[in-house]
């Protein structure tokens, strides 16, 4: 490798252990901030469950330090959630000087979308979806049996089901990206949503319990967004086909 090559290779190494620096002060921050308000966070990620339960019903705590590390480590997913916008706007400009102007105006509505989608779809699990679900799972204890989660189980299920509403409402971005970089026509898309819909439903009756209510609230949005990703596919590809006609 040649000087100037090793040269730039430190600096990019150096450019990119700053932007990280950043980012993990950022979700230090946020968390020292967050961490006084840790036990009424709890609270608050617990209602859905606490609102399905009998009178009485109550969340458990079996590990003697659970009720210190618990709602800690919910301070600190909390954190790193509400400080994603800028982490991921730290790996943007370590990354944008390397695209070309065209890649860039493509990237940055699709990274805008991405990260207000994955928000909308958490917002939707903890509104909408974990109500119903909690309620269902109460409604199928045995005779006898009170339904007393530990709370930190509680907290790994709820991080976990939260994920993965965030994620499938990518849908659309999965969509875009695949026909903007050839890799699936607009044709295509629109002969296989047979076996899209197929696909996202049985998704969706993996991520959430054996109800058909749950299921259906999950998949029916995927459905929506994937129909909406080749609406929006569509136009594009119609503007990049008029800008090539034009510069013809």
């Amino acid at each position: 490798m040649s000087a100037d090559g090793e040269q730039s290779l430190i600096s990019h190494l150096l450019e990119m252990r700053q932007r990280l620096l950043y980012a993990v002060v950022a979700v230090i921050v946020v968390f020292c901030v967050l961490l006084p308000f840790a036990n009424p966070l709890y609270t608050w990620l617990s209602e859905p469950l606490m609102r399905s339960l009998p009178k009485g019903g109550q969340l458990v705590a079996i590990d003697v330090a659970s009720t210190f590390f618990v709602p800690m480590k919910l301070a600190f997913f909390t954190a790193v959630f509400i400080a994603a916008p800028y982490i991921l706007f730290q790996g943007w400009s370590f990354v944008a000087p390397a695209l070309y102007e065209k890649e860039k105006k493509l990237a940055r509505p699709l990274l805008l979308a991405a990260t207000v989608l994955f928000y909308l779809g958490c917002a939707f699990t903890y509104f909408l979806l974990l109500p119903v679900m909690f309620a269902y799972l109460n409604s199928t204890a045995p005779a006898g049996v009170a339904m007393m989660t530990d709370i930190g189980k509680y907290l790994d299920f709820v991080i976990v089901l939260l994920l993965a509403g965030g994620i499938s409402f990518e849908v659309p971005i999965a969509v875009l990206i695949g026909v903007l970089l050839g890799w699936v026509s607009v044709a295509q898309l629109v002969e296989w949503r047979g076996y899209i819909v197929v696909a996202i439903f049985i998704v969706a009756a993996i991520i959430t319990p054996p109800d058909g209510l749950s299921q259906i609230m999950l998949a029916v949005p995927m459905w929506l967004l994937y129909e909406l990703g080749i609406v929006v596919a569509r136009v594009l590809v119609k503007q990049r086909q008029r800008a090539k006609a034009n510069s013809v």
